[in-house]
């Protein structure tokens, strides 16, 4: 038996972030739009999901048609079984990932970024299956006292921190 390892560039157009993970279950979909769509009123989103067996559809849902053919893209080439592929709008992983992780077929969360991000892929006979993602790039060094300042005020200009 052999593996052959495949990266798959993901793409992340401006003004959205993408959550990559892994479920084990069809009503995956269902369960993850009412926990989005009940989140906020404001978000957008577009969910694909990638069947491991039976009749091995790429399932999909959302509220913003872009937001859904661009997860379904995304999922078709990384094809790998059990995986869900969301991207969002108006709204950020911080504010629904603990839900997302909470919803009951939610096995593991592989990203969750807006970064550039590229998906390992490794495919047997058998099929393909995620081992794991390069989200941004490498870092440039260690933060300063003026980087640990900057990091501070920013947190507060955009609402997180008070």
């Amino acid at each position: 038996m052999s593996v052959k390892i495949d990266v798959v560039k993901i793409d992340i157009p401006e003004g959205t972030n993408v959550i990559i993970g892994q479920s084990h279950f069809i009503k995956t979909v269902e369960d993850l739009y009412e926990t989005l769509s009940s989140s906020s009123p404001h978000i957008k989103f577009g969910i694909a999901f990638n069947e491991a067996s039976g009749k091995r559809l790429i399932r999909y849902d959302g509220n913003d048609e872009d937001l859904i053919k661009l997860a379904i893209e995304q999922a078709k080439k990384i094809g790998a079984g059990h995986v869900f592929v969301i991207y969002l709008k108006n709204g950020y992983p911080i504010n629904v990932l603990n839900r997302i992780k909470n919803v009951d077929e939610v096995v593991r969360i592989f990203a969750a970024t807006a970064n550039p991000l590229q998906v390992l892929v490794a495919e047997t006979d058998q099929g393909r299956g995620i081992i794991g993602v390069i989200d941004g790039y490498t870092p440039l060094g260690v933060e300063s006292e003026s980087d640990i300042k900057e990091r501070k005020e920013f947190l507060r200009k955009i609402g997180y921190k008070r």
